[in-house]
């Protein structure tokens, strides 16, 4: 049977629990309101119709947008969002938003590229040295992607100040805020937004903020009420996932934790997914590897990699991997289970048989996930450096391997009745992969060009980089369907896609911002 993805499916309310994940989203069409298109992080963009696999051969370049913005070390824009039907001073239009790391937010026309508005931020205080500050673990900047309200037509970000700020969609005027919300020059990941409440993560101690999950009520303006969920005494246990938070539609939040010691009685939860309450931000779950201390010792950490959060034969799950290489299924309602240490499948390592924590091996930045008009749904990793010899062995095979690869799996049921991941195909020739997004029938992949390898100084990450490019692939098969070429001028450093009506929008670290198309029918 050839099976096929699509967008909106007529039964996806035929079970309750199966698919309420893609029902409980506000994103309406064309929107891209927050990174990995909704709170869940799933990277489906399960509304497009435009784009189509025997389409996606005609993509092209349809603009490049070069910004006044600065990059820092590593950092230059965040990933885009876009929001449709926003009324501008050039009437409605489809509007991408970004912010470049040194404090503006950049309002572009998704069909133009052409600037409807900037607004810069000036911090009153300014960045202490010594730790991490300054470097490209704490660059003192923007650093987590925007998220959208489009109920109240706002664009909410951190300043680097760390204030929430609130921004009209179609003009830039301040609207909300600015509100005190993390630890100035923090290092935090991209906005969730979830019925009246903004969620983000803390990691690397940043600005000394510690490592947690954080919370702001923005219901009423002049009473903000500001929650965490510390997990760590330190500046370990942070969540560095290019998602930020996770959150699922039973009531909880999700993201998985970078090395350190794991001791509950002292708060601290290092190499471990978790997962707390909403609102209030109470713990109440994790999971902890058995090698929990081999990953410790070997900087292998679960925070790399953002989990991703789905619904499966009634069941909800976690997707979880790490720079290990091993993808973890959990229970979303009960992590790990009475011990907090069962998984309900353990992949066999992916890749990095290496076993190191800096080179860019294993998995980075997130999980994605998709449903396709059977009713079968998919999982696909995102794999620095070559797969692992003792790995599963994929039925098809696309490209040389040996750089880096988007491997996709389907969900399938063991003897059991549990889930478990079945091979489906591997496609290579990525240098470093970002996190996909699936688009009716076809998976949107970006191979950076970043130089990955972390020995011997930042400056010399700045070296020995490739043009970032956009490649599109069947999600049946990993079949290549487009690939961008030397579109892309320069290299890319933890981004991530938009797919929006018909287009697929990327940054670089030169700060351009790029839309893909398909031609202008005359």
């Amino acid at each position: 049977m050839n099976t096929r993805f699509s967008g909106l499916f007529p039964y996806l309310r035929a079970v309750t629990t199966v698919c309420a994940f893609l029902l409980l989203t506000t994103t309406a069409f064309a929107d891209w309101l927050t990174f990995d298109h909704d709170s869940q992080r799933t990277g489906w963009a399960f509304e497009e119709s435009t784009l189509k696999p025997e389409t996606a051969s005609q993509l092209t370049l349809k603009w490049r947008s070069k910004l006044d913005n600065a990059a820092y070390s590593l950092s230059a824009l965040t990933a885009p969002v876009v929001a449709s039907g926003v009324s501008t001073s050039h009437g409605l239009r489809n509007v991408v938003y970004v912010a470049g790391i040194t404090g503006t937010v950049f309002a572009l026309d998704a069909g133009t590229g052409d600037t409807l508005w900037t607004h810069p931020f000036k911090s009153i205080a300014t960045p202490k040295k010594g730790g991490y500050q300054g470097t490209f673990l704490c660059p003192n900047g923007i650093t987590a992607t925007p998220v959208i309200d489009k109920a109240t037509e706002i664009l909410y970000l951190i300043a680097p100040d760390g204030a929430l700020v609130g921004l009209d969609l179609g003009s830039g005027k301040l609207r909300y805020g600015p509100v005190q919300f993390v630890a100035p020059f923090s290092k935090n990941w991209s906005l969730n937004l979830s019925h009246g409440f903004i969620y983000t993560v803390l990691s690397q101690g940043c600005g000394n903020g510690l490592s947690g999950f954080y919370s702001i009520d923005i219901r009423d303006a002049h009473h903000p009420v500001v929650r965490q969920m510390l997990l760590s005494n330190t500046d370990t246990a942070g969540m560095w996932g290019r998602s930020g938070p996770v959150i699922g539609d039973n009531g909880r939040i999700y993201g998985s934790t970078a090395d350190g010691h794991f001791d509950p009685a002292k708060g601290d939860y290092s190499n471990s997914v978790v997962s707390a309450s909403l609102p209030d931000l109470l713990l109440n779950d994790y999971y902890l590897p058995p090698n929990w201390d081999y990953l410790r010792r070997k900087d292998l950490d679960l925070g790399s990699s953002s989990p991703v959060y789905f619904g499966w034969r009634n069941r909800n799950l976690i997707a979880s991997g790490s720079k290990e290489s091993v993808v973890k299924l959990l229970d979303a309602d009960a992590l790990g289970g009475r011990d907090h240490q069962t998984a309900l499948f353990t992949s066999p390592r992916l890749g990095n048989d290496k076993q190191v924590c800096c080179e860019g091996l294993g998995i980075w930045g997130a999980i994605s996930t998709a449903r396709d008009l059977d009713g079968q749904t998919w999982i696909f990793v995102p794999l620095g450096g070559p797969p692992s010899t003792e790995g599963f062995q994929f039925p098809i095979a696309n490209g040389d391997l040996s750089h880096g690869s988007v491997m996709a799996f389907k969900v399938v049921a063991d003897a059991a009745q549990n889930p478990t991941l079945q091979p489906a195909w591997v496609a290579g020739n990525f240098d470093v992969p970002e996190p996909v997004v699936i688009a009716n029938g076809i998976v949107f992949a970006l191979s950076t060009g970043e130089n990955a390898v972390q020995h011997g100084g930042e400056e010399k990450r700045l070296l020995n980089t490739h043009p970032a490019v956009l490649r599109a692939l069947d999600a049946t098969t990993g079949k290549e369907l487009f690939n961008s070429g030397d579109a892309i001028k320069s290299w890319v450093h933890f981004s991530g896609l938009a797919v929006s009506d018909g287009s697929v929008f990327a940054v670089d670290h030169d700060s351009n911002v790029y839309c893909f198309g398909l031609p202008e029918k005359h």
